[in-house]
This record gives C-alpha cells, structure tokens and sequence, in this order.
C-alpha cells in the first residue's frame, strides 16, 4: 500500500449506518456492516441524499469508538454533503473533524479482500510505522471511480492519527 501523511479538512456525510465491532463483523452471519451497505446500494439511498457534494463516491466511516479497534463503533456508508439542510432523517449526520490522517492507498484487488486485508495490515503497525498515534475519532474509506470494477478496485483509506 501507498502510505502519506496529509491534513483534512472537517467532512460532513449522511448515509446508513450500524453500530457494531470487529469481532462480529469476523463472522459472516452475524455482521452488520454487508447488510448495511447491500441495503444502501439496492434500495439507491445515495439518491435519496440531498446536497450531496460528489455524486457517486461513498464514504465508509468508522466514528464514535468505544476504545479502539477491539471495542464498538459506528460504521455509516453514505456520502459527502454540502450541508445538512433537507436531508431525511432517515439518514445519519455525521461530521469528520479536521484533522491529520495516514491516507492509505490500496494495490488493485477483488472485493472484499482488498479491504479486508488493508485493514489487518493497518491493525499490525505500530505508531511509527501507522505515522502516529491513533486517534480513534473517525477513520474512512473512499470509493471514488477507481472502484468501479469490483474485480479490481483501488480505494483510500484515512486513518485518523496524532503525529
């Protein structure tokens, strides 16, 4: 993976979300997250979003950790938003707050396995090698046109942390 260390701005989204942890989500049956995001995409809920900032790139946010990678979380797929007016309650608003992440940058690879195996290498690294300590505010990954091909998509993921 392509690793650097960059300064987001805040980040409003809208979107779906679940509240839920690794060790559930480790077990097909019992996760929350492929309910959630199948939900999502069948039902074209992006479409139903209103002032939205990219059309067609989704966001996957983790936020409101209960520790860190062990305890829960709330993961919300949904995207960009110019703001928060007129959008269904239906929805979840959330605001990623500014801060410095490690943008990580994947090789092409087949869903899930791509995400999946970014994420075990980004739990293995220590503060040096992460870029900094984690922060555990919010941490997200980007589908943009790179991800159009579930065979072999390209995604960021920014992993929130203090250098």
């Amino acid at each position: 993976m392509q690793k650097e260390q960059i300064q987001r701005p805040a980040i409003k989204l809208a979107g779906l979300s679940v509240r839920t942890n690794n060790k559930t989500e480790s077990d097909p049956l019992q996760g929350k997250i492929f309910p959630c995001i199948k939900q999502y995409f069948h039902q074209n809920l992006a479409g139903q979003i209103a002032n939205r900032a990219h059309p067609g790139t989704t966001f996957c946010a983790y936020t409101d950790y209960e520790s860190d990678e062990h305890g829960d979380y709330t993961y919300l797929v949904g995207e960009e938003v110019e703001s928060f007016d007129n959008i269904s309650d239906t929805f979840t608003k959330i605001t990623i707050p500014a801060q410095t992440y490690t943008k990580f940058t994947t090789e092409p690879g087949a869903m899930p396995d791509v995400i999946k195996n970014a994420w075990f290498e980004i739990w293995k690294m220590n503060p040096q090698k992460l870029g900094g300590k984690r922060t555990y505010q919010t941490d997200f990954e980007i589908y943009d046109e790179r991800a159009s091909d579930h065979t072999s998509i390209v995604l960021d993921i920014y992993i929130g942390v203090t250098p």
